[in-house]
Order: C-alpha cells, then structure tokens, then sequence
C-alpha cells in the first residue's frame, strides 16, 4: 500500500508518516518499481500502535520503546502518565475557576481585569500578611465574586486572615451565605466551624437559614455558634441550644447574655424561664449546671422568672440558693 493510500485509511497524514519514517518509528522497506514507498500489513499494524499509545500521551521517543524493546515494563510509564495526567488537569481546573471568577467580576476592561487577578493571588499568597491586605482591599476597586471569598475563609488558619476575610465577605453581599451552607457540611470540624463563625457575621437575612439549619448539626461547635448568631438576631429557635450551652458550661456566659436579649420579647421570656425552669428540676442536671441556669434567670424578665427565683431562694443547695436571693433583691431595688 503506498503512502497516499496508508494516510486516508489511518488518518495519519503523509508528511507525520514520513516524520515517523526520519525517527525509525516505522521503516517501510519495500518499495514499487518507481521507487515509492510501500508499507506492508505489519507496517499499517504498527502505525495502528503507534496512534494508539500516542492517545495515551506517550512521546514518539516512549513509543519507539514500548514498541521496540522486548524487555520494556509499561507499569512504571502509566504510572508517571496518570501522575502527569493529573496534575494537568489540577492545573487546568485552576485556571478555569480563576477565569470564571474573573468573569463573574464583570470587569469594565483591561485595567480592572488585572485588578481582579492581583487581588486573587494576593488571597491564594503564602504570606498571612499579604492575604490580610487583599481581603481589606475588597471593594476599593472593583467587586470580588462571593465564591473566591468562600473559599479563601474557609481555608484560612490565621485568625487575623480570618476575620479580614469574614469582614470582606459581609462587604461583598452576593450569594455567600448559600455558599458558605455548604461548607457546614464539610468533613472538617475546623472547616465547618469557620462556615458557622462566617454566617454569623453576615448581615444579610439570607444567613438565617442555614444557621437554623445548624441548629441541627451534631458539631456541638457549631450548633452553639449558631444558636448565639440567631439569639443576637431575635430568632427563638435558638433557646434550647442557648440552655443546653448554660448547662454544658460552653460559651454559658455568652449563652445566658444571648437568652436575656431574647427575652425582651415578653411572649419569649415566659417561653425562656419556662425552659430554665424546667432544665433546674432535671435530675440529671449537676450542682454547678444548676447555679448556671439560676445566674441566667437574672437576665429574662416576668412572672414564671419571679416564682421560681422565690423557690430557688429555698433550694437546699446553698449557691443556688444565694444566687437566687441575690437576684430577687436586685430585682426588688429595680422596681
């Protein structure tokens, strides 16, 4: 078969045929009267495994080994291949999510466009210093997609980074605190907690959900994060984690703070001293848990607050029941 004829049954075009040829890969040996070449069945069959190791991203000099040395191992090779695959595709990946954050930015031009790129590497440095200053400069120049800041948090060890990139995320509004969702979900505590921290310095009422959502996680880190963010926010499904807090002494001082801004709501502070109330006569609520509950009636308002501080006064445990009188009195030179 002549080489014209090998090119449009192989796909393989004349002029790498004949590259092929200049490397050895393929040595046609016959050749027509007029001097042309002509390749055998076993030179099309090797032209066939030549194309196909190629798609296996194989150099042409790989292929004359894997082709030619009988001693040859692929192993080793498909293994340095998959390593090379995947760091092609790592890289790839990068600049794909580097430019589709450039393009959410909606740059103006050319100037703002590389104002978007300096700003994303300055939050992917390996200096906390430099990742403190890029998170500060959000929104001086032009807007950085939420899923850049997201992602910059939620990796950040540096609690100094940290807060700069909470601040700069509050700034940026957008869909962060969708995003951020996602992030209690991760199997990292140290991940999810920064999720919940980030939610709770949102301001935009879109956080709520997925903090009442957190109410529900069985990371007790960031049910109580949760819980304090919704307390400060008014929202009542944040009570029983809020007492559940007092009585596990975790954040209980932030925690019974939480409970008495809620109790401004008058409907709330009976629904508030009704859950103390009911938490103080558990039997399985120790001593210390008990004077914690008591301190935390002082700060909720109301009738139900009232009798039971009375009673309190008469427990037999007697820093409960000094706790109580302390409060009672408080109350009376208030009125």
């Amino acid at each position: 078969m002549l080489i014209g004829d090998v090119a449009r049954r192989s796909g393989v075009s004349a002029r790498m045929l004949r590259h092929y040829e200049s490397l050895g890969l393929v040595r046609p040996t016959e050749r027509t009267d007029s001097g042309y070449r002509r390749y055998s069945d076993e030179d099309i069959r090797r032209i066939f495994h030549i194309e196909s190791l190629r798609s296996l991203g194989l150099s042409l000099r790989d292929v004359g080994r894997a082709l030619d040395d009988p001693g040859f191992a692929p192993a080793e090779l498909v293994d340095d291949l998959i390593r090379r695959t995947r760091e092609r595709i790592a890289a790839e990946t990068e600049l794909l999510t580097r430019l589709r954050r450039i393009d959410a930015a909606e740059p103006a031009g050319w100037e703002e466009a590389l104002q978007v790129v300096a700003l994303l590497q300055g939050l992917e440095s390996k200096s906390p210093g430099t990742r403190q200053r890029a998170a500060l400069s959000v929104g001086e120049a032009v807007p950085v997609p939420a899923e850049a800041l997201v992602e910059a948090v939620l990796g950040e060890s540096d609690p100094h980074v940290a807060g700069a990139l909470r601040w700069a995320l509050a700034q940026a509004g957008g869909d962060g605190a969708a995003l951020l969702a996602e992030g209690l979900r991760a199997p990292a505590a140290e991940v999810r907690e920064r999720a919940v921290r980030c939610l709770a310095e949102l301001p935009d009422t879109a956080a709520n959900a997925p903090l009442r959502d957190a109410l529900g996680s069985p990371d007790a880190v960031v049910r109580g994060h949760a819980a304090l963010a919704l307390g400060a926010r008014g929202v009542a499904e944040a009570v029983p984690t809020l007492i559940g807090m007092i009585v596990d002494a975790v954040n209980d001082a932030d925690a019974a703070d939480a409970l008495g801004a809620l109790a401004g709501d008058p409907a709330l502070a009976e629904r508030i001293a009704t859950g103390l109330v009911d938490r103080l006569a558990h039997d399985g609520v120790g001593p210390d848990a008990r004077r914690r509950l008591t301190q935390a009636l002082a700060e909720v308002p109301g009738s139900t607050t009232s009798r039971a501080l009375e009673e309190l006064a008469r427990d037999e445990d007697r820093a409960v029941s000094l706790t109580a009188t302390y409060i009672l009195k408080l109350r009376d030179d208030t009125r």
